[in-house]
């Protein structure tokens, strides 16, 4: 890269913002970071903002559009991903002579703690030349310092519905650990939805507890399914 060498400016709390050469930059810099910009709601806003729950993080996380909330939502469902923080840092470089600054949508921490930086988008405004070589700027400039780069757009339609069903279920502290694990213990062999609510059962005493231990278990991933269809009664279930 010639020109303008690339940084990247992260927010702190108390507005102060570190100023950091991106050769420089490490994952334990966003630590003590805030999102770049702040999240506003107001009448008539052309996108959707909010602020969702995350387990993961167990604090509220911001989002923009509907888009980025579901892509949050998938991220927060996602075993991999042990941390998040939206709008991480603002990126500044050159790309080939043209000044460049953008603000990814989310910063993601694996759990083999390597990085990836997210960029969510509607598929169709993907073609557009602003947007792809502004994106494909952020791509050669975050896989060069060794992070992933990825691009999200919209998700399968059943896997989101499913996801966003279970989320309901996501609260560790809304369940009793010992019913948690013993529920886990009791299915450790492959049984239907149904199967599976009425055996825990037995732990619980209530039908309707058992069923929301269950899908608390296929949110944390003690128990798999497939989710490219619709979860039912049916839906075989596997530890």
């Amino acid at each position: 890269m010639t020109g303008l060498a690339s940084t990247v400016q992260i927010r702190r709390s108390d507005d102060h913002v570190d100023v950091v050469a991106l050769d420089d930059v490490r994952l334990r810099q966003f630590d003590t970071a805030v999102p770049w910009r702040e999240f506003r709601w107001y009448r008539k806003q052309r996108h959707f903002s909010g602020s969702y729950w995350s387990a993961t993080m167990e604090a509220p996380v911001g989002y923009e559009s509907r888009l980025e909330y579901v892509n949050l939502l998938l991220a927060d469902f996602d075993p991999r991903v042990v941390w998040i923080l939206s709008q991480p840092f603002l990126l500044d470089g050159d790309d080939r002579g043209t000044r460049r600054k953008h603000v990814p949508d989310y910063l993601f921490v694996h759990a083999d703690e390597s990085g990836c930086v997210v960029d969510v988008k509607p598929a169709e405004k993907l073609s557009r030349p602003k947007v792809r070589d502004s994106l494909g700027w952020s791509r050669r400039v975050i896989e060069g310092h060794g992070w992933e780069y990825r691009v999200q757009s919209e998700p399968d339609p059943v896997v989101l519905g499913n996801v966003r069903f279970l989320a309901g279920y996501r609260r560790r502290f809304q369940f009793l650990e010992s019913e948690v694990d013993g529920a886990a213990g009791l299915l450790s062999t492959p049984v239907t939805f149904g199967e599976a609510v009425r055996a825990v059962t037995a732990i619980t005493a209530d039908p309707q507890l058992a069923r929301s231990v269950v899908l608390h278990l296929l949110w944390t991933r003690r128990l798999h399914t497939d989710l490219t269809r619709v979860l039912d009664t049916t839906s075989l279930l596997e530890t």
